[in-house]
């Protein structure tokens, strides 16, 4: 019998030779129809090269296998724990791993084993799971480029938590349009801490300044991320700023100054536990005493009830078209809410430091007009 000449052979043989006939024998186990018996033999002499001390020898027997549904699961098994070159080939190719098998190699596995799997064809979510949860910057940077991973939202957050430090792992999922807004949120905040803690960010600032401009960036970036989020992913973003501590009072006010009435109402049917038809019905229609008690409900300091309620009033005046307005008008008549506009007494000791906050509400949108006038004057 052939295989039996072979394993009598194989001993004296060269690595080539013997690599070119472990690529042959594979290629006709998995491609030719062979007898029970033959089959058999096969097998056995499959296995024996397993042990070849030639790395190029079990390498070849690695490529001819790891695509194919009827190669012997034991040797790939075994192939898959072998040196990483040879070991790649089968974790990213072979059809044969369960799910269960993977994630097990996912929790046991390096860096070049969870590398290996993410970049796997199709990745499964329980698979995407495992390598969120577990997994090196590396693994995790596979995992985000593979096209063909389906990736859950929570796991897209693990992986922001687990390694939203770095710069690589930010901007993969950064330009990745499946990732959700809490998880882009995270991102923002992670790249905060990133630039406040820089060195030469603190040498030239202060560590006290550096951190103050950082959290008012990532702020605006807050803002501008709720722009781009859709209303279906608005509750999962306020759960996330609630449980961060990025839900606060400074954070509603400027929410409201600049007519994201949308999202402040998935805020308050979170605080209160109001559905939507309710808590839009009072935003829409509410009048001032309802709205008041239902800001008290969320649990809403209130120092800010005044200047809320008077900036829906405004941007309900501009929804029904009574009205043009924008951010810099209603931070204006916020302020004189108030009494903290100019040539009005001032506010009160409870609403200094809301003033001050309406104030650079106020200048952010007259520089950001003055800008978009100059460009208008300029594209002309």
């Amino acid at each position: 019998m052939v295989v039996n000449h072979l394993l009598k052979w194989i001993d004296t043989a060269r690595v080539a030779q013997r690599s070119a006939a472990a690529e042959a024998l594979a290629r006709v186990y998995i491609g030719s129809p062979l007898d029970f018996e033959d089959r058999c033999a096969a097998e056995a002499a499959l296995t024996f090269l397993l042990d070849d001390p030639s790395a190029k020898v079990r390498l070849a027997l690695a490529e001819a296998l790891s695509l194919s549904h009827k190669a012997p699961p034991q040797i790939v098994s075994a192939l898959a724990g072998d040196l990483p070159e040879i070991a790649t080939l089968v974790l990213t190719r072979s059809p044969l791993f369960s799910d269960h098998e993977l994630i097990d190699r996912i929790a046991a596995g390096d860096d070049h084993v969870q590398r290996a799997i993410a970049e796997r064809a199709s990745v499964s979510m329980p698979v995407a799971a495992a390598i969120a949860e577990v997994g090196t910057i590396t693994a995790c940077l596979a995992l985000l480029k593979n096209d063909g991973a389906d990736i859950a939202s929570l796991s897209f957050h693990r992986i922001a938590d687990r390694h939203g430090h770095s710069a690589h792992i930010r901007e993969a999922m950064l330009s990745d349009r499946r990732l959700p807004a809490d998880s882009r949120h995270l991102l923002l905040v992670r790249l905060g801490e990133a630039l406040s803690g820089a060195p030469l960010v603190k040498a030239l600032m202060g560590q006290a300044r550096a951190e103050r401009i950082t959290r008012e960036a990532c702020l605006r970036a807050s803002l501008t991320l709720i722009e781009k989020t859709g209303i279906d992913e608005h509750r999962a973003l306020v759960e996330h700023l609630r449980l961060s501590g990025h839900l606060t009072a400074s954070f509603l006010v400027r929410v409201m100054a600049q007519g994201k009435i949308d999202f402040f109402g998935s805020v308050l049917e979170a605080l209160t536990g109001h559905d939507q038809g309710k808590v839009q019905a009072l935003l829409v229609r509410g009048r001032e005493g309802a709205l008041i008690a239902l800001l008290r409900k969320a649990g809403i300091s209130d120092a800010i009830h005044g200047v809320l309620v008077r900036a829906l009033m405004v941007w309900r005046d501009v929804a029904n078209g009574k009205r043009i307005a924008g951010t810099q008008e209603v931070s204006w008549l916020m302020l004189k809410e108030i009494d903290a506009a100019p040539g009005q007494p001032g506010p009160k000791p409870q609403h200094v430091d809301l003033a001050s906050l309406i104030r650079s509400i106020h200048l952010d949108a007259l520089r950001a007009n003055a800008r978009g006038h100059a460009l208008a004057i300029t594209a002309a």
